[in-house]
């Protein structure tokens, strides 16, 4: 009887596990190089607008990032970052934000930025 539960148990989480994976899969998470960093002055919490290259596949995106507690608009210039691409385009204020910059979370709500730890190709996926 023992050995039925078990393997019951074992199915239930596969199929967990195969929807988990399935829906991560559905993320486009690729590399890509800030071009432009500029204050956004029309946001309503302080944030940059950022020009970032994704490669010939991708191309160039625009994002607006919360990052200026840590970052400075000329340091951004040349950074290689993380970012989700294939979310629907978001209007924040009269700016069109076409990819999420992918960072940490800070308990103060201040965010250190994602990057890969040596130089990629621009729009390499994350796997």
């Amino acid at each position: 009887m023992r050995d039925v539960f078990v393997l019951a148990q074992f199915r239930y989480f596969s199929k967990i596990m195969e929807s988990t994976l399935h829906h991560f899969e559905q993320l486009d998470i690729r590399t890509g190089t800030i071009k432009e960093a500029r204050v956004f002055e029309k946001a309503h919490k302080p944030a940059y607008q950022l020009l970032i290259d994704f490669g010939v596949e991708i191309g160039i995106k625009q994002s607006s990032a919360q990052i200026t507690q840590f970052y400075q608009p000329q340091d951004l210039m040349g950074m290689q970052i993380i970012a989700l691409v294939n979310l629907p385009p978001r209007q924040i204020a009269n700016f069109i934000s076409e990819c999420l910059v992918l960072g940490t979370l800070n308990s103060d709500g201040s965010v250190v930025l994602l990057k890969p730890q040596q130089p990629t190709a621009n729009g390499l996926k994350i796997a």
